[in-house]
């Protein structure tokens, strides 16, 4: 008798649909999207939002969670990160506009996700992903796959 592979249940994680491309980008493609994308940030993953240049929003969601409480505390973190993403290619396989909807960066224990936010201009916002998050396990292990001797 065989077993049914089932797929990782998301839970309040799978609000939208995450897909982590399966081949590596090429080292041209990284190259021209890391020329191209730019980080935009969001008030509503953010703790101070005026460190990061934003307006504090008028209605804040206590279900987002905060880049400011992990180790990135400035823009210029945040567009490390977002460049980072994009170099080691953990993109999301669609894409809008030629910007992969979706970005996930890898460093030590943290996995970033970041959304494109804006095609036209190829802006992006960012935040980290819970350790709840099953999806977060996939990000790490096609890390593990694209770049076998680094250990982020």
């Amino acid at each position: 008798m065989s077993r049914k592979m089932r797929a990782p249940d998301f839970g309040k994680f799978a609000r939208q649909t995450r897909r982590l491309r399966i081949a590596k980008p090429s080292d041209q493609a990284r190259l021209e999207l890391e020329c191209k994308v730019h980080y935009a940030g969001s008030p509503y993953h953010k703790r101070d939002p005026g460190d990061f240049g934003l307006t504090p929003p008028s209605s804040p969601r206590p279900d987002k969670t905060l880049c400011d409480s992990s180790p990135v505390r400035s823009v210029k973190d945040a567009i490390a990160l977002l460049r980072e993403g994009v170099r080691q290619g953990l993109w999301d396989d669609r894409d809008v506009n030629g910007f992969p909807r979706t970005l996930w960066c890898v460093v030590d224990e943290h996995v970033y996700e970041a959304r494109c936010s804006n095609a036209e201009n190829g802006e992006y916002h960012g935040y980290p992903l819970l350790k709840e998050d099953a999806f977060r396990l996939l990000v790490i292990e096609r890390y593990a796959e694209f770049w076998p001797n680094d250990d982020a």
